[in-house]
């Protein structure tokens, strides 16, 4: 391709509104441009781009005996509805009626699709199956940021693997782990696989591979002692016992004007420290009221509650519910006494005694609090974010806590949705087994923009040769000059006929403006054609990541460039 006659439309500035790294840096290098809040337009740069992440996903799966299909993202309302997902999806689907008044949505991901092709199986000789797409799906995003890394439409390769027992998802499950590392350091990556939630999605284990990042959105816990790897979301550790002193009686107290923790705790430093004390949250499940106890020191997290209580329907309790319900605003609750209402308590609580509460009266504080003996407490639970240095419960080093970006996801979606879609298969017996399911997914674009967050320098993207845009860049230097323009054409015509895909900048400027643009859009190998490398017979070849330089003589710099490439291709 001739730079002169490519649609690359480079930028000098790095978009206003642009905070993570790789959403600079692919504005700027011409590979995407925004259409609205969370859509974008790819471009040609991009969509070859994309076009090879895509064709490194397609031939792993492939390689693990997947088969590719191509399924509507638009399905209607009732499939949905069969699988319950339609109630406890809230606002994240896109959902529309069609000229008759029926109700669709968008897909933003297909368990229930696959699902519902599954129940032309019948047999478990027709078993294992592992099916696929790579197809676009929605997200009514309520935030979308970062470029691709949030977006409202994007493409997903998602799979799904069907088997007839356990053992069988184990071993798919266990395939697509390898093939997503097989996957992630072809493009470029090298993630760290986490334990996750699972969220709308299943019922079993569940598997996030992470990358370390500032732009990510995700808080993952890793031992520095052991593999004891997971998301927040999920996360445990050990904490140390605390000393309650004896057990003493219930004890009214006032605490006027006292409605944080930290006001109680220095206010009261002997019996009210942070960790004496008991944080009362009202949340609602739908209609429901939930009071969660948590220990005062302690934050919740949110993805734990809708786990335990399985929906996304969960939501923080308004000031005007919290006081018809309790009769107190927050800073003033408790559990102590109150009936009729379902209450979870954090596992840290468990067996403690001496606590410091609300007492459901602006203005009061009960003492001496023992749940187990004062409140009813329904369940007991995690519901507890971790924080950084804590302890791992497994080898009792310390954990550590940092930001990345989710680049793939995979789950143990067992029976869920075969048993709504009555996908059954029978065994050697004639007995009907539910079909068990596995889900797994990679974000084209968001595999992309990662590939950026961590491939890149002060000067721009610094492509792997798997997925760039082209594999060499010839900078043509003095293009107006006869003989150069024909030294450059010739070597350009060598490289092709090889099989290395090539961009020519045969364009009219200064030769910084090309070295930057060069070095903006990450092409991995530039060879610098000149008057002066043409008349001495030695070119100027330069490497991207590291901006290694050297020299090759004319004749031979199309062979250099050829071994070297095929080299990178298969990483050798």
């Amino acid at each position: 391709m001739r730079w002169s006659k490519a649609f690359i439309p480079t930028l000098r500035e790095d978009p206003a509104d642009a905070e993570a790294i790789s959403h600079k840096l692919l504005v700027r290098g011409g590979f995407i441009r925004q259409l609205a809040a969370g859509s974008y337009s790819m471009l040609p740069l991009g969509q070859r781009v994309r076009r090879k992440v895509s064709e490194v996903i397609r031939g792993e799966m492939d390689r693990i005996g997947g088969q590719q299909m191509h399924l509507p993202a638009l399905h209607p309302a009732e499939i949905w509805q069969r699988s319950g997902r339609w109630y406890d999806i809230a606002d994240d689907m896109f959902r529309l009626k069609d000229r008759k008044g029926t109700d669709h949505v968008l897909g933003m991901t297909h368990e229930e699709i696959f699902a519902s092709l599954a129940t032309e199986l019948f047999s478990y000789r027709d078993l294992p199956q592992i099916w696929y797409q790579i197809q676009t799906k929605f997200r009514d995003e309520p935030r979308p940021k970062s470029g691709l890394l949030r977006v409202k439409e994007f493409t997903m390769k998602d799979s799904y693997t069907l088997d007839i027992d356990e053992p069988g998802l184990d071993s798919g499950f266990d395939k697509h782990r390898e093939a997503y590392f097989r996957i992630f350091r072809r493009i470029g990556l090298d993630p760290v696989a986490v334990e996750a939630s699972s969220g709308i999605m299943g019922d079993g284990e569940s598997v996030e591979f992470m990358m370390r990042s500032p732009a990510g959105e995700d808080w993952i816990i890793t031992c520095d002692g052991c593999d004891y790897r997971a998301n927040v979301e999920t996360a445990t550790s050990a904490l140390e016992d605390i000393a309650d002193g004896e057990s003493s009686g219930l004890e009214r107290f006032p605490t006027p004007d006292l409605t944080t923790i930290k006001a109680l705790a220095e206010a009261h430093p002997e019996t009210a420290a942070a960790d004496h004390q008991i944080k009362t949250l009202v949340y609602y499940v739908g209609e429901e009221p939930v009071l969660l106890l948590l220990r005062g020191d302690h934050e919740l997290q949110e993805q734990k509650l809708k786990d335990r209580l399985r929906s996304e329907d969960v939501r923080p309790g308004q000031p005007d519910e919290i006081r018809e319900l309790l009769g107190a605003d927050p800073g003033s609750l408790g559990a102590v006494g109150v009936e009729g209402v379902r209450v979870l308590a954090d596992l840290a609580l468990q067996g403690r005694e001496n606590m410091v509460t609300g007492a459901n009266e602006d203005g009061w504080h009960y003492s001496g609090v023992d749940l187990e003996r004062d409140a009813n407490v329904g369940e007991w639970v995690d519901l507890r974010a971790v924080e950084d240095g804590e302890t791992c419960a497994v080898c009792g080093a310390t954990l550590s806590r940092w930001k990345g970006v989710e680049i793939g996801h995979i789950f143990k979606l067992g029976t869920k949705y075969s048993k709504a879609f009555e996908a059954f298969v029978q065994d050697e017996e004639g007995v009907s087994h539910p079909i068990i399911m596995g889900s797994y997914g990679i974000g084209v674009e968001r595999a992309m923009a990662a590939v950026v967050e961590a491939n890149n320098d002060e000067s721009g993207i610094i492509w792997p040769v798997s997925v760039a845009p082209y594999e060499v860049v010839i900078t043509v230097i003095r293009p107006d000059d006869e003989v150069t323009m024909a030294a450059a054409d010739a070597l350009y015509d060598e490289l092709v006929e090889a099989g290395v895909e090539v961009l020519l900048d045969d364009r009219d400027e200064r030769p910084g403006v090309k070295f930057a643009d060069a070095e903006l859009i990450g092409i991995p190998y530039r060879v610098t054609v000149g008057p002066r490398g043409v008349e001495s017979g030695a070119l100027e070849l330069v490497e991207r990541r590291g901006m290694e330089k050297s020299e090759a003589p004319l004749a031979e710099v199309s062979g250099e460039l050829v071994e070297v490439i095929t080299a990178a291709r298969f990483g050798v």
